[in-house]
């Protein structure tokens, strides 16, 4: 049980036990308040004193759980977990996310699994240009819905729009597609269509920079740094609003492959998470 809730809050088991203390303290401060309250307005033995003492702590344990958690060091944890009940009971529809990927579909694959079970986030549609891509085959994995697209239909026809109504599709994320997304599709999603790219815009961006190229630049130019840019897409290649940059140091031994490594674990950490509070302001 343990072991599963650890995967589910996705923290090692040191931050897992400061989460379960949390839990602990923060219940008990609940019930001693509560406790205080009601001898406070000198409510009297019975039932009503019962069903008064439940409403006082289903009200004051946010609040609780908050305070002690300070202590624990997981107000982060704690702040984002409240809320994602509070979603959970205020019905919120789900946003519906399509992921357009091209190839073996790595960053497909932690946002899948980011959002799976998600109480706010649902991942409806998996695109690809590529028949035989990989992450057609992490689609199934997950038993996501796919469409795969022709460049003819995608870019002089009705850019597969319909098919993504039809998904009720609120929100698109590029993750290693490498068509260039049509007008049509930007003004039917504006502001909500955004991609990561393997280096640190503006530098090493544009049309035909991508993957082993971007790297392969990098290391060229001898730069001391790359990382990654998560950007909303416009109508150039590489050219969107920055939505967040996370850096890496390239070491005078690093060989495209070692910096694509790098890069890697960077997508990894963080797409998902800046999807995530992305959606939460939208």
């Amino acid at each position: 049980m343990f072991q599963d809730l650890k995967e589910k809050w996705k923290v090692d088991w040191r931050q897992f036990t400061l989460i379960i203390c949390t839990f602990i303290f923060g219940g008990s401060f609940c019930g001693y308040v509560g406790r205080k309250i009601l001898a406070a307005f000198a409510v009297e033995n019975g039932f009503g004193r019962i069903g008064l003492y439940v409403l006082i702590v289903c009200l004051i344990w946010p609040f609780s759980v908050l305070l002690i958690s300070i202590a624990f060091g997981q107000f982060s944890f704690f702040k984002d977990y409240i809320q994602r009940i509070m979603r959970i009971f205020s019905k919120t529809p789900k946003k519906h996310i399509a992921i357009f990927a091209s190839g073996t579909g790595s960053n497909a694959r932690k946002i899948l699994e980011h959002f799976t079970d998600h109480s706010s986030v649902s991942i409806a549609l998996i695109v690809s240009n590529k028949a035989t891509a990989g992450v057609l085959q992490i689609a199934t994995e997950y038993q996501i819905p796919t469409l795969i697209i022709e460049r003819e239909r995608f870019f002089r026809g009705d850019t597969y729009l319909q098919d993504l109504r039809s998904a009720q599709i609120d929100f698109i994320v590029l993750a290693g597609f490498l068509w260039k997304i049509p007008t049509a599709l930007i003004e039917a999603y504006p502001n909500k269509i955004v991609n990561i790219h393997p280096a640190l815009l503006p530098k090493y961006g544009g049309k035909g920079m991508y993957g082993q190229l971007v790297h392969e630049s990098v290391i060229e130019a001898k730069e001391k740094e790359s990382g990654i840019t998560i950007h909303y897409v416009d109508d150039k290649y590489d050219h969107g609003s920055i939505l967040f940059q996370a850096r890496c140091p390239v070491l005078e031994t690093d060989t495209p492959d070692i910096l694509a490594q790098k890069i890697h674990k960077l997508e990894h950490q963080h797409f998902s998470t800046v999807i995530e509070k992305l959606l939460a302001e939208k």
